[in-house]
């Protein structure tokens, strides 16, 4: 291919608006995939994701706007997690996996019970070829907010996400950053509604932490990998999908489950190394 054919995707209007709402998302997804990874709240983000959707279909039917809907859907999620873990004897995982398919059980009934244009696929699966510009200017109004909190709030967050204990011992609200933290994850899964839907987005809000975390021994190096990885495979996912005709937010899932392997995988090898020279084992070239 020559270079003016390498260039034609973003020669298009809506591939331009496809690769920023990827820039602009990638940061605030990043950023909180790292805190949810060392908290462990992967499956939190899995069942606010898709308990999002009835909030979506009710708003639709109220005619509120749908980024309401789904964020008091999560919320409700979130909080109705922690209140029926508490009150017992069942496990969080346990309880997060009966609310969340039950949430999501309640939007497919809803959908399916009233009349709309309304495409189910885009809210499951996104539709980052046809983004508007009003979904633009949405998604960059809530992952700038979702950002600059986490950035703020980084050193209480990476004390609650690393030991909760100590940091309630140090004095910090962590009843304050417990809720702050499930409205970020709220509002940034409302930010990637246009661009990768309720199904995909937990693969986009768990991948990159994941990577970052295999790749190196600093939490501060890690938000700046996970950001950069996330950012770049978005925009290549994208990029790829176009040629391909395949779904833009699989492609970037797959690209992102591709590093994590690799990712895996080196670390299998610099372990098995270091434990060979602790031992005096010959080491593997």
């Amino acid at each position: 291919m020559d270079l003016q054919t390498l260039l034609l995707p973003f020669s298009f209007g809506f591939m331009q608006n496809a690769f920023l709402i990827c820039i602009i998302v990638s940061v605030p997804m990043a950023l909180l995939s790292c805190f949810l990874v060392v908290k462990g709240w992967a499956l939190m983000g899995d069942a606010i994701s898709h308990a999002v959707l009835p909030g979506v279909i009710l708003a639709y039917i109220i005619g509120l706007p749908l980024i309401l809907g789904a964020f008091v859907a999560g919320m409700t999620c979130a909080v109705a997690t922690g209140y029926l873990t508490e009150n017992s004897r069942i496990k969080q995982d346990t309880v997060m996996g009966v609310v969340f398919s039950g949430m999501f059980a309640i939007g497919i009934v809803l959908y399916t019970s009233i009349e709309t244009n309304a495409h189910l696929n885009h809210i499951l699966f996104g539709n980052l070829m046809g983004v508007e510009p009003s979904e633009l200017w949405t998604s960059a109004i809530l992952s700038a907010g979702v950002a600059l909190g986490l950035i703020l709030k980084a050193k209480d967050l990476i004390l609650y996400s690393f030991d909760p204990a100590q940091a309630r011992a140090a004095g910090l609200p962590t009843t304050a950053l417990h809720y702050g933290l499930l409205a970020a994850l709220s509002l940034t899964i409302v930010a990637t509604l246009s661009a990768a839907g309720l199904i995909l987005a937990i693969g986009l809000l768990i991948a990159p932490g994941a990577i970052a975390f295999l790749l190196v021994r600093q939490f501060s190096t890690m938000l700046w990998v996970a950001t950069g990885l996330c950012m770049a495979s978005m925009v290549a996912g994208t990029y790829i999908s176009f040629w391909l005709g395949s779904s833009p937010a699989a492609t970037v899932v797959m690209i992102l489950t591709g590093l994590f392997l690799g990712a895996f995988a080196r670390r299998q090898i610099l372990t098995r190394r270091a434990s060979q020279l602790v031992t005096g084992q010959p080491v593997d070239p």
